[in-house]
């Protein structure tokens, strides 16, 4: 047993001197360890620039004992956990732990007040939104949102509805006729919009384009009315990426898989 430190960042020195550590990790161990000296006197510590270069409070090692002590480190921590990453706090928190067991073997302190010191639980994250919703809800072309409507309500690969021509609807019962590849069916949404969509029009795709189709286009990819041809699935993505860029947080607008999220209409 050798004679106690007067102060923390002392006990902190004899600790790392003692502890076999290689030269990077007495530098991580002593960050972490200095860090706990403002929340033993309650105070806030440091964070980002404000850290580096800041000089810790001093502080007796007897305070230590002091029996609200472990509710400081406690509020430290948890101020702690609101700015620096979960994998930070275990660090912090062990290089505590490891040093108190050792200065409470050493006989420099008579209580551990990091013993119950438990990390706090990380918040849970936010619930994603709904993108089905949110994209349903959105202020787009007809066209746009009768597909949007069509794939979310049939849960039908994109590819297939696209196929889709207008002698293959049965309007009135919201499913494919019988006689099609494809058996889909459809919901209220869509339904009120396929016949604006398809108003004028009674054969060709159901989905075209807001252009002539060039001249090569198939006759089975045009409409006989318009001379619009098939909506292409890249097309369909590309105007539902962008539609969707303000809604999506990163920026970067969500994919038409986003039409799965079954509780959009609920």
């Amino acid at each position: 047993m050798s004679t106690a430190p007067v102060e923390y960042g002392a006990a902190v020195d004899r600790y790392l001197a003692a502890a076999g550590l290689g030269p990077a990790s007495r530098r991580i161990y002593r960050i972490s360890l200095l860090g706990w000296a403002w929340p033993l006197v309650d105070r806030r510590t440091p964070t980002g620039r404000d850290r580096r270069g800041a000089h810790p409070p001093a502080v007796p090692l007897a305070a230590l004992a002091d029996p609200d002590t472990p509710e400081r480190l406690r509020r430290g921590l948890t101020d702690r956990s609101t700015t620096a990453q979960p994998s930070t706090l275990i660090r912090e928190l062990a290089c505590l732990r490891a040093a108190t067991a050792w200065w409470l073997a050493q006989g420099w302190i008579t209580t551990d007040p990091a013993l119950d010191l438990a990390q706090p639980p990380a918040p849970a994250p936010p619930r994603p939104p709904n993108c089905a919703r949110a994209a349903l809800a959105l202020q787009a072309p007809l066209r746009e949102l009768t597909l949007w409507y069509f794939l979310h309500e049939s849960r039908a690969p994109v590819e297939h509805v696209l196929a889709l021509n207008i002698d293959h609807l049965d309007l009135a019962a919201r499913r494919t006729r019988p006689s099609t590849t494809t058996r889909l069916s459809w919901g209220e949404g869509t339904a009120r919009l396929l016949p604006l969509l398809l108003a004028g029009r009674t054969a060709g795709p159901v989905f075209v384009t807001a252009r002539r189709a060039p001249a090569t286009t198939p006759p089975a990819d045009r409409c006989p009315v318009t001379g619009r041809g098939r909506l292409s699935y890249r097309r369909a993505a590309e105007l539902f990426t962008a539609a969707t860029r303000p809604l999506d947080p990163s920026g970067h607008g969500w994919t038409l898989l986003a039409l799965r999220d079954r509780d959009a209409l609920t």
